[in-house]
């Protein structure tokens, strides 16, 4: 009589278990990150995901009786629409304004903080000060201090120097009225400004000295040295100051709703001003849902750019 043994088990080669206790231990340094997942999903995502179904409904609150699914007749709407159209371009010149405007006073100024000099660590505070104001706080100091008619810094220095020359008064001006958008851009760029301001200063510290006394050595000139040594380096923190401004600006609200509210007319208004007019003046909620839609797939565009620059620094940091 002939007993069966079952075949001896074999243990897995050694390779395989060096991939399976690799991936045990990558969930382990995961599971920590996971309430954070989860509350960034629940935040952020859900609400996204509720804004495209909203987005494909006509829905005006003033008549709750009458919401049904339209497909993507709000998203045709938003493309269409002359309002938008014209919101669409106040963004882009506003954007664009704001954020060339910035880097380029950015530059000068991290090229003279970038120097030696006595108080540079005050002047560096002092500078960094804007940005650390709220955008609402902001807009109303530029509004009513500066800008204003009766009181504002603007015609009160404006008076003062007609005075100088012997005239009662200077003129009186409304310069929120008369120039709208350059009101909104200047406001914007005194609180941008520090920001291009510390990314283009921690480029240039970042400039490698051999490099710059080697050229100094060869007796290159400042000029020299700033146009084929420096401004080559700084290029990939400008277009990182470039892109993350545009993240930012393109979504501004605030000094449009406090200086402006978008007039006169609708010469400065943008985006995200003409979708709270929709939503909250209008009660076209699909439509407001859809220009939404299309601000957000927007950023995303411009943020992947953004994070493949931050990574090309990285890169670059960690060869060096």
């Amino acid at each position: 009589m002939t007993t069966l043994t079952a075949p001896p088990k074999t243990a897995p080669p050694p390779a395989s278990r060096s991939r399976t206790s690799a991936g045990i231990r990558k969930w382990r340094r995961r599971v920590p990150l996971l309430p954070a997942l989860i509350f960034t999903i629940v935040v952020t995502q859900l609400p996204f995901v509720a804004t495209l179904v909203i987005s494909t409904f006509q829905w005006n609150i003033l008549k709750p009786g009458d919401r049904h699914f339209v497909g993507l007749s709000n998203f045709k709407f938003v493309f269409t629409d002359d309002r938008l159209r014209t919101a669409v371009l106040n963004t882009i010149v506003l954007t664009a304004s704001v954020v060339l405007i910035s880097v380029l006073l950015g530059l000068g100024l991290a090229l003279l903080l970038d120097r030696r000099f006595i108080g540079r660590g005050l002047a560096r505070t002092l500078l960094i000060a804007p940005f650390l104001v709220m955008p609402v706080a902001a807009a109303l100091l530029w509004k009513h201090a500066i800008y204003n008619p009766d009181y504002g810094l603007l015609n009160g220095t404006l008076n003062a120097i007609y005075r100088l020359f012997g005239a009662d008064n200077g003129p009186t001006v409304d310069w929120v009225s008369t120039f709208p958008m350059p009101a909104v851009v200047v406001s914007l760029v005194w609180q941008w400004t520090p920001f291009m301001m510390l990314i283009l200063l921690a480029g240039l510290q970042a400039q490698p000295g051999d490099v710059l006394e080697a050229a100094r050595v060869d007796g290159a000139t400042a000029l020299q040295t700033f146009r084929h040594i420096t401004l080559p380096h700084l290029r990939q923190y400008i277009e990182l100051g470039v892109l993350l401004g545009t993240i930012y600006v393109v979504q501004t609200f605030d000094s449009v709703y406090t200086i402006t509210q978008g007039g006169p007319g609708s010469e400065t208004t943008n985006l995200p001003y003409e979708i709270y007019l929709t939503m909250f003046r209008k009660y076209e909620y699909g439509e407001a849902a859809a220009a939404g839609v299309v601000v957000v797939l927007g950023s995303i565009v411009i943020a992947t750019f953004a994070l493949r620059t931050i990574a090309s620094l990285f890169r670059e940091e960690a060869s060096k």
